[in-house]
């Protein structure tokens, strides 16, 4: 079976150009039942360099699913096995002005678009920058 992979590896994520904001935004808590950005938001937000985009969007698909720990090898796989959208959809970056930041080793971290973070990685030369996707075509 093919695993598709999201991970980036020294590569930074610009915001959308039709980004709604020009700083971080801590996606708001709409309801009892958390959002796909307020998940993305807290594990990659308290634990800066820890996951792999593949790990946060398997954890938001477990979670979502109500799956327990011992299904999580089967179903990461299964889950992986079809192609999944990359952290360029994510609502961090297209909606909360969010940057992503990937290490050497695809471990990533976030950075509102009005920090110094952000503006020293959109202009590092060493790393690969690309946009996220826009919300508009």
């Amino acid at each position: 079976m093919k695993i598709h992979s999201t991970n980036y590896y020294n590569t930074f994520i610009e915001i959308a150009d039709d980004c709604p904001i020009s700083n971080g935004e801590i996606p708001p808590i709409k309801s009892e039942t958390k959002t796909v950005a307020n998940i993305q938001f807290e594990m990659v937000r308290n634990y800066p360099y820890k996951f792999t985009s593949d790990d946060i969007l398997f954890q938001v698909f477990a979670l979502k699913n109500d799956l327990i720990e011992s299904e999580y090898k089967e179903a990461r796989e299964k889950f992986f096995s079809k192609g999944q959208a990359c952290f360029r959809a994510s609502p961090l970056t297209k909606r909360y002005g969010w940057g992503v930041h990937y290490n050497d080793d695809g471990k990533m971290a976030i950075y509102g678009a009005d920090s110094p973070e952000y503006e020293k990685f959109s202009n590092d030369k060493t790393l690969k920058i690309i946009k996220a996707m826009k919300s508009s075509k």
